[in-house]
Formats: C-alpha cells, sequence, structure tokens
C-alpha cells in the first residue's frame, strides 16, 4: 500500500485502505494518524471521521474522540452517533453538553425502536431499548451534576419500568435509597 500511495498520492482510497487495515489490525495510533490524513484532504469523510473517533476513543482520548463524533453527527444526525457523544460528554464531566444530547436523543422519534447491548445480571450480553440506557445516563448526569437525588431516583425507575432486569440501573436506584 505505501508503494501505491506514493504512486497515486491523490488516491484516497488506497490511504483509507492503509487506515482501515491498522484499524482491523487494532493499531489504533496509527489507523488516527491516517484517518487524520484524509480529514486534512476532506474534512466531511464520513468513514475516516467515523474511524479517527472509535481509534481516538480505543486510545483513551476522549476528548479527541469526541470532537470527531460532533462533526459526525453534525454530517449525518444519526441516534448512535448521538448517544455515543452522550457518554463521552458524561465521562468527561461536561454535564450541561451530556444533558442536551439526552433531552435531544429523549425526542428522538427513533428511539424507541433502537436497541443497545448491556450485560444482564448473569453477564450475559442482551439488548436493551436504548432509551433504557438514555434515562440510567440522565439520572447518573442529574445526580453528579445537580446534586438531584430525587429526580435521578425517579429516572432509575423510569428505566426500571422499561426494562425491569437492566442490572445498571438497580445498582444506581441502591445508592440513591
Amino acid at each position: 500500500l505505501y508503494d501505491l500511495i506514493i504512486e497515486n498520492p491523490l488516491n484516497d482510497s488506497l490511504i483509507f485502505n492503509l487506515a482501515y487495515y491498522y484499524y482491523e489490525n487494532q493499531q489504533y495510533p496509527s489507523s488516527v494518524l491516517v484517518s487524520q490524513q484524509l480529514l486534512a484532504r476532506n474534512p466531511k469523510n464520513l468513514p475516516a471521521l467515523e474511524m479517527s473517533a472509535v481509534g481516538f476513543e480505543l486510545m483513551g482520548v476522549p476528548d479527541r474522540a469526541l470532537q470527531n463524533y460532533e462533526s459526525l453527527y453534525l454530517l449525518t444526525n444519526e441516534i448512535s452517533t448521538l448517544y455515543k457523544m452522550a457518554f463521552l460528554q458524561y465521562d468527561i464531566k461536561r454535564f450541561a453538553e451530556c444533558l442536551a444530547s439526552i433531552d435531544i436523543l429523549l425526542t428522538n422519534k427513533d428511539l424507541d425502536a433502537t436497541k443497545v447491548s448491556f450485560n444482564d445480571v448473569e453477564n450475559k450480553p442482551k439488548e436493551y431499548p436504548m432509551k433504557v440506557a438514555i434515562l440510567n445516563l440522565k439520572g447518573l448526569a442529574v445526580q453528579e451534576h445537580l446534586g438531584d437525588k430525587v429526580a435521578a431516583k425517579k429516572l432509575y425507575e423510569e428505566a426500571l419500568a422499561i426494562a425491569p432486569d437492566f442490572v445498571l440501573a438497580k445498582e444506581n436506584l441502591a445508592k440513591v435509597k
């Protein structure tokens, strides 16, 4: 690939293939560096944005991952991207942004049909409605940012009303009581 890129330096597909090769082989720093080259040429390159976002996240650089997810969301308006953004915003303690993202998610018409995977009580992956995870996250953000345990408790209970076996909401509710 390196030889082909040298011979065809304007061929973005070759550069993307190199980034993807690094990504598939879990060489995330190299994948991110190559993706960044593509983004310097075209900041709206969706596959490069996504690869860069995930790569930064897997490298433990949440602020840079969030920047890429934000750019991706502005271009695609995908619910899964905003979902990822909300969790990253919470992780880096940007609570006001996290709560704004959650509020947008809660009004999304596709929310009820969208599923996410979390471990159940037996520590096995199980699909839950995305709304359950979002309500739980909102409870955490409200509790930590606003110190409102009553509102947090209501959010955890709302999540458990939808999915009574959602472990995270059960644990968070137990901590609030």
